[in-house]
C-alpha cells in the first residue's frame, strides 16, 4: 500500500489559460505527484462537461449542452454505448481508442501532462488523474426538458459507466509513467455528501453509494488507486466506507464536522485509508491572501493531535497523509492560485520533516 508521508497532492482546476503554463506551476510544486491541469476558462473544461464526450445524445451548441432524449437516433445511441462498453470489459486493450478515451477538445491538459513525462528520463513516485464523479455530473446535467439526468435509471446507469471507464482509460495511460506506486485517479464528486439537500431532492443514500462503489471498484480493478475528493460539508459516511483508497476533504472549514464520523473514520484509518488533508483553503480569496504557511501548518498540528485522540499515534496518522489544497484553484485569481500551490508545497515539506525528525 502506498504510505504518503505528508507528500504534496492536488486538485485540478487553475485559473489559466495556458496548459503548459500550468503544468510548469504543478511541477514546481508537487514533482513527485504530479497531475494533468484543468483549466475551466476553457467552456468544455468546466466541472460537468469535461467528461460528457462520448455520452449518448449529447448536444454542445458551444455555449450550453445538454442530453437530448428525444432525438430519432437516440434509442441507436445508447445500443451502441452499451455494445461498446461490453466490448472494453471483455477485452481492456481496446479500452485506449474507444468513445471512453480523453480527447484534445476537452482534456487538453491531460495530453500535455504526457508530452511532458515522454520527456523526461525518470518517472515521478506517481501521477494523479481525475473524472468528476457520476452523482455531481448527473445532478448538474440536464435532459432537453430541464430535468437532471441522474433521476433517470437508464441515463444514470450509463453515466456511471461513462465515468468508470474514463478513469480506467487514464489509469492505463498513466501507468506507464508511474516508478513505484500505481496511478492514482481522484473521482471529484462534492455531491456525494449533498443527498438529501434541497439540490438532491430524491437522491437516495443507495443511489449515491452504488454509483460511487462502480467507479471506485473500475479504477482499482485497472490497477489504479482510487481517491475520492469531496470539498463540500454534509454525510460523510458513504465516502468513508467506500472502498476508496484516499479521501480528499475540505480541513480548512470542514474539520470538524469530518470528525463527527467517528466510527467510519477510524474503520477507514485502521485499513490504511489516507487522508488527503485539505489544509490550505482556496473557497475564500480573503481567507487565502490571509493565510501562512505557519499558520497552515499549527492548524494542520492541532488537528493531528485531535484525530490522534481516536486511537491513532501522530506519526501513524502522519504516515497516511497527503498535503492538499481543500479544493482546485480555478475560482481564484492567477496570484492567490500561484499563493495556494506554493503554501502546499511549503508546508508539505515543514510536515515531512517534523515527521522523520520525531
Amino acid at each position: 500500500m502506498f504510505t504518503p508521508n505528508c507528500r504534496p497532492i492536488l486538485i485540478g482546476s487553475l485559473p489559466l489559460t495556458s496548459h503548459e503554463q500550468a503544468l510548469r506551476l504543478i511541477l514546481d510544486h508537487t514533482p513527485d505527484i504530479p497531475l494533468w491541469p484543468q483549466l475551466p476558462k476553457n467552456p468544455r473544461e468546466g466541472m460537468i462537461r469535461q467528461f460528457l464526450t462520448g455520452f449518448p445524445g449529447l448536444v454542445d451548441d458551444g455555449s450550453r449542452y445538454w442530453i437530448d432524449t428525444a432525438g430519432p437516433g437516440f434509442a441507436e445511441e445508447m445500443a451502441a454505448f452499451y455494445e461498446e462498453y461490453l466490448r472494453v470489459a471483455e477485452d481492456p486493450a481496446l479500452l485506449r481508442t474507444s468513445r471512453f478515451a480523453l480527447g484534445p477538445d476537452s482534456a487538453t491538459g491531460f495530453f500535455t501532462l504526457i508530452d511532458y513525462l515522454h520527456t523526461q528520463k525518470s518517472s515521478p513516485l506517481t501521477v494523479k488523474g481525475q473524472v468528476t464523479g457520476a452523482v455531481t455530473t448527473g445532478i448538474g446535467v440536464k435532459d432537453g426538458n430541464g430535468h437532471s439526468i441522474f433521476y433517470d435509471d437508464n441515463l444514470r446507469d450509463m453515466l456511471v459507466k461513462q465515468v468508470a471507464m474514463k478513469a480506467c482509460w487514464q489509469v492505463a495511460e498513466l501507468r506507464r509513467f508511474t516508478a513505484e506506486v500505481p496511478p492514482i485517479v481522484f473521482i471529484d464528486e462534492p455531491g456525494l455528501v449533498g443527498f438529501g439537500a434541497g439540490g438532491f431532492a430524491g437522491v437516495s443514500r443507495e443511489m449515491v453509494a452504488q454509483a460511487t462503489a462502480e467507479v471506485v471498484t473500475a479504477i482499482k480493478g485497472g490497477g489504479g488507486l482510487a481517491g475520492l475528493h469531496i470539498c463540500a460539508n454534509g454525510d460523510w459516511g458513504p465516502a468513508l466506507t467506500s472502498d476508496a483508497d484516499i479521501i480528499s476533504f475540505d480541513a480548512y472549514f470542514y474539520f470538524e464536522n469530518f470528525i463527527l464520523y467517528r466510527e467510519q473514520l477510524i474503520a477507514f484509518l485502521s485499513r490504511r485509508g489516507i487522508l488527503a488533508w485539505g489544509i490550505v483553503p482556496t473557497g475564500n480569496p480573503l481567507v487565502v491572501a490571509e493565510e501562512s504557511v505557519d499558520s497552515l501548518f499549527a492548524k494542520w498540528l492541532a488537528q493531528v493531535k485531535t484525530l490522534a485522540a481516536f486511537g491513532f499515534g501522530e506519526k501513524q496518522l502522519m504516515a497516511q497523509t497527503l498535503i492538499a489544497p481543500s479544493c482546485g484553484t480555478g475560482s481564484l485569481s492567477p496570484e492567490l492560485a500561484r499563493k495556494v500551490l506554493a503554501m502546499t508545497g511549503e508546508l508539505s515539506d515543514m510536515a515531512r520533516a517534523h515527521l522523520f525528525c520525531q
